[in-house]
């Protein structure tokens, strides 16, 4: 359930995505819906800690993978993001980003500081383990050697911040790419 649920918040947000949306998506009645989650606020909390999970556990198997050199391990990310969204276009829409569209909406944050501990949570973990595959990459020689870890993570998150914009905005996945690979040029010796 939670993770249907995010599908649709990551696409739609929180004030487009409806409960009939959300009970259709997952597949049971409103009343189970209720019975498993006081509101759709606390359904909303609960499918964005399970996708800044999930999320999570797929970059950190790229950016963690010690046979990868640090710009394999960066650039890795980076086509994570552009599968989701080459698969999402195969079905007409955007992939989304749970995170990207709750961040655009600060309101969801000031309203529950669960949802701002989150965000700050997932950020710090993602901008941690970009960091750490930018100082292996200066090691390898993959990376230039003059960036500055914490910029070039920023450099990436804002990136991946971009690219799901971008598909939400209706650009292609070979658009998509040719930005990343754009973006990624900067990075190399």
């Amino acid at each position: 359930m939670l993770d249907a649920a995010a599908a649709q918040f990551r696409v739609h947000g929180f004030a487009d995505t409806s409960t009939e949306q959300l009970c259709a998506a997952a597949g049971v009645r409103r009343s189970s819906l209720y019975n498993a989650f006081d509101s759709k606020d606390e359904l909303f909390v609960r499918a964005l800690e399970r996708y800044v999970e999930v999320t999570g556990e797929s970059q950190e198997a790229v950016l963690a993978d010690a046979e990868l050199d640090g710009f394999a391990r960066v650039s890795g990310v980076l086509d994570l993001m552009i599968a989701e969204e080459h698969e999402a276009s195969t079905g007409g829409h955007a992939a989304g980003c749970m995170v990207v569209t709750t961040r655009m909406t600060p309101d969801r944050g000031n309203q529950d500081p669960r949802i701002a501990r989150i965000l700050d949570r997932a950020l710090g973990r993602q901008l941690a383990m970009l960091e750490h595959a930018v100082r292996a990459g200066k090691l390898d020689g993959s990376l230039r050697p003059d960036l500055d870890p914490r910029d070039t993570a920023l450099l990436v998150v804002t990136l991946i911040s971009g690219i799901r914009v971008m598909a939400q905005a209706g650009s292609a996945p070979e658009e998509l790419r040719r930005i990343v690979t754009l973006g990624l040029s900067a990075l190399t010796p």
